[in-house]
């Protein structure tokens, strides 16, 4: 009779908003092993900047609007001059996520900021050679009732990132946040940091409910356009918005307002034929997923058709323009891979999609949320996941992170 082999198992401690990101991410390094000669960019990944507030309203420009947040910040909490709604944050699943909520392990002194050294342990455990941040909570600060408070918040904070974070590790990039209701401010801070060489594009954060095609914003556009750095756009929610009034759970609001904004921003920029008045203007289209993109190139091309009359700018039908632009893929559908497939062949996904893990939110992606797609060539997913954002973004291809094994080694019998 064979002899029952009885293997040791460790019993994991729960995760808590304590637990080290290594220690989450343990499997993602395993997993790491298996790509170790890839080059690895993550386009999207987070800061809560509110865990470093009062950093940030410190170097608030406008003393008036920065002694509003001091005072603000005296009296407790963390959201001072910011228009969250900290009763509905439902995207920790009620406890169950909590590095959505925070991220509180100890960070021994290593001479760093204490985000610098969270942002190096996810990449690490990635095995990621770049990633770029991303604020959180300032991503519905387009919905501000007070625009000055929008242009404050921003100055400060692209302040606190380009001179405080950057600096500290060149495997961390940036796109400057613009106040997008103030174009004369945009236009201030894209010249400010244009030759920044840690600032490799802008951003416009998506929840707003402004018409990108306004006459307002053709100097900004033509000026990021003459920077040769792109401009992403990057979505949210907004439970707010009196259309999703109507959804009573936040799984129906979370699932349709991120596309919301992209849908309704990538429309205004086509029909308008913005695409032929800035031409060299490259977009990136963040944090959406992907399975709307068919949907809206088929839906234009499909009205285009019979009413181009309306579109006289245009040359192309809509759906060619949106495959000259970039998409990253984080949230990645994949419940039905059929349509992932038919997804990525309509965007030109090896040559325009750019992988993004979403860290620390509740539903990110690692790597192989890419390696493990079986309709993928092996170029097809070296580009996806570093390639293409080398060539958009004039990264250098050059491995700079550790290697899985030696990040394992560093914390046995831990992760």
């Amino acid at each position: 009779m064979l002899e029952r082999v009885v293997q040791n198992y460790r019993e994991l401690e729960e995760i808590t908003t304590r637990t080290d990101t290594r220690d989450i991410l343990s499997h993602a390094t395993k997993q790491a092993e298996s790509y170790e000669d890839y080059f690895l960019v993550d386009i999207d990944a987070h800061v809560t900047e509110t865990q470093f507030w009062p950093e940030i309203i410190g170097l608030i420009d406008n003393e008036v609007i920065r002694q509003w947040g001091e005072a603000q910040l005296e009296r407790g909490g963390n959201v001072a001059l910011l228009n969250t709604q900290p009763g509905m944050t439902y995207q920790f699943l009620h406890g169950r996520i909590p590095h959505q909520a925070s991220l509180l392990e100890p960070v021994e002194k290593q001479g760093v900021h204490r985000f610098t050294e969270l942002a190096r342990r996810s990449m690490d455990a990635m095995g990621l050679d770049y990633q770029i941040v991303f604020p959180t909570p300032m991503l519905t600060l387009g919905m501000h009732p007070q625009d000055d408070v929008e242009v404050a918040l921003s100055g400060a904070y692209n302040r606190w990132l380009v001179e405080r974070i950057l600096p500290e590790d060149e495997r961390l990039k940036g796109l400057l946040y613009l106040p997008f209701n103030t174009p004369e401010a945009c236009a201030e801070l894209v010249k400010r940091y244009a030759d920044n060489d840690d600032v490799i594009g802008f951003t416009v954060c998506s929840t707003r409910n402004k018409p990108v095609h306004h006459n307002r914003y053709i100097p900004l556009y033509s000026l990021i356009e003459e920077t040769g750095k792109p401009l992403a756009w990057h979505s949210g929610f907004n439970w707010a918005d009196p259309s999703f009034a109507q959804l009573n759970r936040f799984i129906s609001m979370h699932s349709l307002s991120f596309v919301h904004y992209s849908l309704i921003h990538m429309t205004n920029w086509i029909i308008n034929g913005l695409p032929e008045r800035f031409p060299k203007l490259k977009h990136v289209w963040v944090e959406s997923g992907l399975a709307w993109v068919p949907f809206l190139m088929q839906r234009l091309d499909h009205e285009y058709m019979m009413r181009s009359c309306e579109a006289p700018a245009l040359k192309r039908l809509p759906s060619e323009y949106m495959r000259d632009m970039y998409y990253t893929t984080q949230p990645l559908e994949r419940s039905n891979l059929k349509l992932t497939q038919c997804t990525m062949e309509a965007i030109n996904a090896e040559t325009q999609l750019l992988f993004a893990s979403d860290w620390p939110h509740w539903d990110f992606d690692p790597p192989s949320s890419i390696t493990t797609l079986p309709f993928l060539s092996e170029q097809a997913k070296r580009n996806i996941l570093g390639l293409n954002a080398a060539r958009l973004f004039n990264l250098d291809v050059k491995r700079l992170r550790p290697k899985a094994k030696d990040v394992l080694a560093a914390r046995p019998g831990i992760s």
